[in-house]
């Protein structure tokens, strides 16, 4: 049984002494559809994947409790009781997807399977019958589990009652909900009838949350105390919120309140679960084609094994039987671990240090892992004290027995930089650039967040928690349970070895079981090219870019700072005199009463806290209609977001021991395979403004060098052009026209000779619109024309370029039959979204699926050229450093004498990275500064 699971009845108890489980079914279809790609299916297409994840969920539950009385309970339609009482419940919610619907029935089959009782009835909810059955144990005395996370069921909490939340290994009881709902369970019902559910269309009062909620119950005891005395709140707009809005609280009470009284199809004595029918349930999984979950079936429940189970695509390794994990505190131990690992020929490694910046952490510890279930920890700079009050070690506060740092150090770099030796890592990359300022240079390597990114990027997140989950169904040791939260939260070096050990050797082990688990997947969804080209050799090359950095002028950014200081005052006293009076333009609230109380202007919404919205959205408009005020707020929020991002903030991120800027680039954070930047974000600097340009200014190179920009010309429409095969296009880049006058002159029909450039500039939205699946709307926004001539643009343009208007229908059918889109090189661009019933969203993703092979195909060009170019550049003797991709953009710093040498290089080698219909170019410049090189 799980540490955390509670524990069950004996088969042999009486009433009284029993523990009923009863199974949110609904909760776990949900949970498993969105958790479980798309792609799973039966060999005749049918989907499968919440059966799936249903079955793992359930099979898991039962291999961790020993319950001889479960029920697993089912909404048995979206119409209840609670409809009659009020005809907009739960009306806000979309109906199923269409790739459920049919998996709901096989579903209930499963549960059949495995031998446990199914439960629903017409005109309630699964949580009225589960309050029910709580109702009649808690009468004979009996134990309740409900296995849930489900807020609405935690009113149910008590006497006997807890609740479990199997995704997270956790028990939910009173304490749990008293910190959820900052109330006792008998009173969770009151919140929620103040507070309202947008989900569920529970009304609610306006303008109390849930915090507030619970404040007034705590306050008053009770929902109709509260009511009755609501004339002695002090705040005036609660107060006759209260008054005003009383009987909707009755009602919405009335909505939340769980039924107990429902007509149960089935007895208590009716859960009990009959004797295990192996063959049953073996039947049903080879049936849905679940052969990984056969071997589960085998190993978690005590069935024989069953000769026709293979690995299928969710599945996963079955779990260790147990786990050894080992402290290696003497250089014996290390040589045997480091002796094991070069036998392997694979070794998993984890590092652990004092900082999530790569830059500056200081390594503390080193985990291996040679086979599942077997790892160890390699203590190197504990200090043995875990601070007053936090986790300390012992009453001596002793520093633990470790290896010299060095000398560990010394022993590990022959395994690490063997090349018979595979390194494998999650997010490999932070290991090797704290390993690299060791002295390490960790390679061959293969990254488990890069293999799953390649797999299913766009599908989910690629961190080791959720992989973990996911593909092992295994919960991990969080870094926080380790370290604490807040103003308790302590380093890594001060945590005690044996806390060290659990937390630090399972990194490895689960990374080495994620590798098991996902990298055959490569081969068999024929994601290799892209893992092994393009991925997996760019992480050590973009380590060595982040520990570069970037050499910042602090005199420059200082006197911008003061510059956009005097420019905000300014703007603030413009704003003012348009307004009439003072107040905080950075404050949404007395900026929307000004406009719209005050100024009186057109388009002032209203959220839901009776708050004016003053989002970009609704300040454009306003300014395109030649509204100065707005136009200044948005100048002034623009300018004021640049200081504090940059001007300000880039002084404190120079790093001390280097004198430059270190950002770090997120590998695993798009769904098209393109790089971000954050810690500081580089390639969100305007590079269109003048303000934007002062900021690139302040990027300079070290003495007797030059920063070098290369950047692809127009290579999203290039691609646009070649992947939909516009012939009139890739002619037009075959023979260097400009593009954006000849579309002009396609579209518009206007002759290149009398070309203006309001018409060019036209053509230009358009063009780069399209890639984006610019609607009319969007277009005429930002031309600032009607939304029927935007239309008719967007109209014409499609007519002429007949092709494009082909491809474009094709790809979103193509994604609608696969959920996914690709690239030129295979790599897929998962669109969860592709069939969202609502149409907002799937509207959104019907256009991200049209950008995504551009955008995506341009990302894997300009990776495969920065593969190329350490190489490129070391075989040719030049001594540039590469320092930063924004986008389509590369930034070197060289040496003066080799700049013109290395622009050519960097060129030939960007132009020929990848072979299209069309010609890829690549323009370089080079100066003191970005602004002067770009």
């Amino acid at each position: 049984m799980s540490d955390t699971a509670p524990e069950a009845s004996p088969q042999t108890a009486p009433a009284a002494e029993r523990t009923y489980y009863l199974v949110d079914g609904s909760g776990f279809i949900f949970r498993a559809f969105h958790t479980i790609p798309m792609r799973v299916r039966k060999a005749d297409g049918a989907p499968t994947n919440a059966v799936y994840g249903f079955s793992a969920m359930l099979m898991r539950l039962l291999a961790d409790i020993s319950a001889d009385y479960i029920a697993v309970v089912f909404d048995a339609s979206s119409t209840t009781f609670r409809n009659e009482i009020y005809p907009d419940y739960k009306a806000n919610r979309d109906e199923p997807p269409e790739e459920l619907v049919p998996q709901f029935p096989v579903i209930r089959d499963a549960v059949a399977a495995f031998g446990l009782a199914s439960v629903e009835l017409e005109g309630y909810e699964a949580d009225d019958i589960i309050a029910t059955y709580c109702r009649l144990a808690r009468d004979e005395g009996a134990k309740v589990v409900i296995v849930s996370s489900d807020k609405d069921l935690m009113q149910l909490v008590g006497d006997g009652v807890t609740m479990f939340d199997p995704m997270k290994n956790k028990a939910i009881d009173v304490a749990e909900v008293g910190e959820r709902f900052g109330v006792a369970p008998d009173r969770v019902v009151d919140v929620q009838a103040l507070a309202g559910d947008s989900i569920d269309n529970v009304p609610g009062v306006p303008g109390i949350g849930v915090k507030t909620a619970a404040q007034l119950i705590a306050e008053f005891g009770d929902l109709d105390t509260l009511l009755a005395r609501a004339t002695e709140i002090k705040q005036p707009k609660r107060r006759q919120s209260l008054i005003d809005f009383a009987e909707q609280a009755r009602l919405s009470r009335r909505l939340v309140r769980l039924a107990d009284d429902v007509e149960l199809p089935m007895s208590l004595n009716d859960l009990r679960v009959p004797e295990a029918d192996p063959e049953r349930l073996l039947e049903f999984l080879r049936k849905q084609e679940f052969p990984s979950l056969i071997s589960r079936a085998q190993a978690r429940l005590g069935f024989a094994p069953d000769e026709a189970a293979v690995d299928d695509a969710p599945g996963a390794p079955s779990a260790p039987a147990t786990l050894h994990y080992t402290l290696v505190q003497t250089e014996e131990a290390l040589a045997d671990w480091v002796t094991r690992a070069t036998e392997a020929g694979i070794v998993a490694v984890d590092t652990e240090t004092t900082s999530l910046d790569a830059a500056s952490a200081v390594l503390v510890g080193v985990s291996l892992a040679v086979a599942p279930g077997e790892a160890c920890y390699i203590p190197l700079a504990h200090t043995g004290s875990a601070g007053a009050g936090t986790l300390a070690l012992d009453a001596a506060d002793e520093v633990p027995q470790q290896i010299a740092a060095d000398r560990a150090l010394a022993m590990l770099k022959p395994l690490l930089e063997d090349a018979g030796v595979l390194k494998i890592g999650q997010n490999i990359k932070y290991d090797w650039h704290v390993l690299a300022r060791n002295g390490i240079r960790v390679a061959p390597l293969d990254d488990t967040m890069l293999i799953s990114y390649v797999l299913d990027g766009g599908a989910h997140g690629h961190g080791m928690d959720e992989l973990s989950d996911r593909h092992l169904g295994h919960k991990t040791v969080k870094y926080e349970e380790i370290v604490g939260t807040g103003k308790n939260q302590i380093t890594f070096d001060r945590v005690p070895l044996d806390k060290a050990l659990g937390y630090a050797a399972e990194d490895a082990d689960i990374t080495l079981r994620l590798h098991q688990a996902l990298k055959p997947r490569l081969a068999r969804e024929r994601m290799t090219t892209v893992y092994e080209t393009i991925e997996r050799p760019l992480a050590a090359v973009i380590g060595g870019m982040e520990q570069t950095g970037i050499k910042v002028d602090r005199t420059v950014l200082e006197r911008l700072s003061a510059e956009f200081a005097d420019r905000l005052s300014e703007l603030e006293t413009e704003i003012h005199g348009l307004a009439g009076h003072a107040f905080n333009v950075g404050s949404p609230k007395q900026l929307g009463e000004v406009l719209f109380d005050e100024m009186g202007l057109a388009g002032g919404k209203r959220s839901k806290t009776g708050q004016y919205s003053t989002h970009s959205d609704v300040l454009e408009p306003l300014a395109a209609q030649g509204h100065d005020i707005a136009a200044r707020v948005l100048d002034w929020r623009q300018l004021s977001k640049l200081k504090g991002t940059y001007t300000d903030a880039l002084v404190g991120q120079i790093n001390p021991r280097t004198g430059r800027v270190h950002t770090s680039f997120s590998l695993a954070a798009t769904n098209t395979g393109r790089l971000s930047s954050n810690d500081p974000n580089l390639q969100n600097i305007p590079v269109r403004t003048e303000t934007g340009r002062q900021i690139r200014n302040a990027f300079v190179a070290e003495p007797g060098h030059v920063l070098l920009s290369v950047d692809y010309s127009q290579i999203e429409l290039r691609l646009v052009a070649a992947i939909a095969g516009v012939g009139a296009l890739k002619q037009a880049f075959r023979d260097g026209v400009d593009i954006h006058a000849l579309t002009a002159s396609q579209v518009f029909g206007v002759p290149l000779d009398q070309m203006t450039g309001e018409i060019r500039r036209q053509a230009k939205a358009i063009n780069f619109g399209i890639i984006y699946g610019i609607s009319a709307f969007g277009l005429a926004n930002q031309l600032r024309i009607p939304q029927g001539e935007a239309r008719t643009f967007i109209s014409q343009y499609l007519e002429r370029f007949s092709e494009l208007r082909d491809w474009m229908d094709a790809t979103k059918q193509f994604c609608r039959t696969h959920g996914f889109v690709e690239t030129l090189f295979g790599r897929k661009c998962h669109m969860p979204g592709i069939k969202d019933s609502n149409p907002a969203r799937r509207g959104f993703a019907e256009r991200q699926a049209i950008n995504a092979p551009i955008q995506g195909t341009a990302a894997d060009i300009i990776k495969r050229a920065m593969v190329r170019l350490p190489t490129a550049l070391a075989r040719n003797g030049l001594g540039a450093r590469m320092l930063l991709q924004v986008h389509d953009e590369l930034i070197f710093e060289v040496p003066e004498t080799e700049a013109e040498t290395t622009a050519a290089l960097a060129r030939e080698v960007m132009e020929g990275a990848a072979h299209v219909d069309v010609p890829l170019v690549a323009e370089a410049g080079f100066g003191r500064s970005w602004a002067e090189a770009h």
